[in-house]
């Protein structure tokens, strides 16, 4: 996925490229790398409306979630940036190599069909809560988000759109804002996230699905491989890293960083989330929330119209993050399955399969929201689907890091595979118990 000459079909200029690297890696967000984008994007709407309702329904005693996931989703993702930047290959591309056919296709359909069905409800959340910060009417917000998202990812190239997308991760400092217009009682939720107070049965059972099911997601895997991989694209010198001993030290100790503060950053804000509507809506006797608007809606009598605000900027901007990854994700992974030109560098006209899986997938789930199709349900089906291809494909994952072939001598680390295997684990449980609920 090198860059080329100007000349050459749909290709930026590599002299430009490096005049852009410079300037970016002396911008103040110019060091962040796919980590922390894909943290945020892992709280994209549709994963903040799951953590409202987990602090709504068992106040407090749904932190202890967010501490037990931070290893296990970091581990994953480190696991998978590392895939991208070691062989210079996207997950896709790997999978190809190493496992029969039918294992890509049938990952890459299920991703496709899931994320469509995530992009709807997360358009249908940001159209909510924009309709009530500022009058206009839902459907049109929503399909100005779609158009917009879209147009940015068609035709913006990568390295001017994702400094774009950095800035946006501020937002997510929205949540923690909350807590500051509210009491909370540091004492007794430092106790209930290291002992809660919880009886599991059906309903606790399924919100917990929900949360790891929402923190720990396939379309996130493909991400932060491919975009390891365009990163590196970035810079014409650079090649994998299993052929270049020289930069593999820096370049894995900045992986390792990267993805691990970006995690966590992801990690705290969802805790943040449970917290504040823990501290306000169920303390308040609410216990159901469906949808992002009614969340914003209820937090407005009980914390004031700045707290309502504050929540509702963080649903549209986490939006404008993980829209682009559902889409990108899913383009990733068909492209490398078909063997088409693939990468948000490129221009339309060198890579219309890319974009046009893109585009497919946005028209798509915007038109849900003009369908029997309700945005939850959308949701609730993307979980299922996220529920059954999770676990063997964070098994492939795993398998590939620890192979030689793939891997050359960066091979995962035992500590690193043993989370990761844990990671499957527990998630394995949580599609059993949310397919028999």
């Amino acid at each position: 996925m090198g860059l080329e000459t100007q000349g050459e079909q749909g290709e930026r200029s590599p002299m430009l490229l490096q005049g852009l690297r410079k300037q970016l890696s002396e911008h103040p967000l110019g060091h962040v790398g796919p980590g922390l984008i894909t943290g945020v994007a892992d709280d994209d709407p549709s994963g903040v409306v799951t953590y409202t309702q987990a602090g709504a329904q068992y106040g407090f005693n749904m932190l202890w979630a967010m501490p037990l996931a931070f290893p296990l989703m970091a581990a994953m993702q480190l696991i998978c940036a590392r895939i991208g930047r070691v062989t210079g290959k996207g997950l896709a591309a790997n999978i190809e190599t190493a496992f029969p056919p039918i294992v890509l296709r049938g990952v890459v359909i299920l991703l496709l069909l899931a994320n469509t069905l995530n992009i709807a409800a997360d358009l249908a959340a940001m159209g909510e809560v924009a309709e009530l910060t500022s009058g206009i009417d839902r459907h049109w917000m929503t399909i100005g988000f779609a158009l917009g998202s879209l147009l940015l990812q068609v035709f913006v190239p990568y390295h001017r759109y994702v400094v774009f997308l950095k800035w946006l991760t501020v937002s997510l400092l929205a949540y923690a804002a909350v807590l500051l217009t509210v009491h909370v009682p540091w004492r007794t939720v430092a106790l209930r996230t290291l002992w809660p107070e919880l009886r599991i049965d059906s309903a606790s059972a399924a919100v917990i699905v929900g949360v790891f099911g929402t923190t720990i997601s396939p379309y996130l895997f493909f991400w932060q491989t491919s975009e390891e991989v365009e990163e590196m694209g970035r810079n014409p010198a650079a090649r994998p890293l299993k052929d270049d001993n020289v930069a593999a030290r820096g370049e894995l100790r900045r992986i390792g960083w990267d993805t691990w503060t970006g995690m966590f950053y992801s990690d705290i804000t969802a805790y943040f989330v449970i917290l504040a509507t823990a501290v306000t809506l169920h303390a308040s006797g609410i216990r159901s929330i469906e949808t992002a608007a009614q969340a914003a809606s209820a937090l407005r009598p009980l914390a004031g119209n700045l707290a309502c605000v504050l929540f509702s900027v963080g649903i549209v901007s986490v939006g404008l993050i993980g829209v682009p990854v559902l889409a990108g994700s899913g383009a990733y992974a068909m492209a490398e399955a078909m063997h088409w030109n693939e990468g948000l560098e490129r221009t339309p006209s060198a890579a219309h399969g890319f974009y046009g899986i893109i585009t497919i997938s946005m028209l798509a789930a915007t038109g849900i929201q003009y369908s029997p199709i309700s945005p939850m349900k959308a949701l609730f089906w993307s979980a299922v689907i996220n529920g059954v291809v999770a676990v063997p494909l964070m098994i492939v994952v795993l398998l590939l890091a620890a192979r030689k072939s793939v891997m050359g001598q960066f091979t995962a680390s035992w500590p690193i595979l043993a989370l990761g295997w844990i990671a499957a684990a527990v998630m394995g449980a949580a599609a059993v118990a949310m397919l028999l609920i």
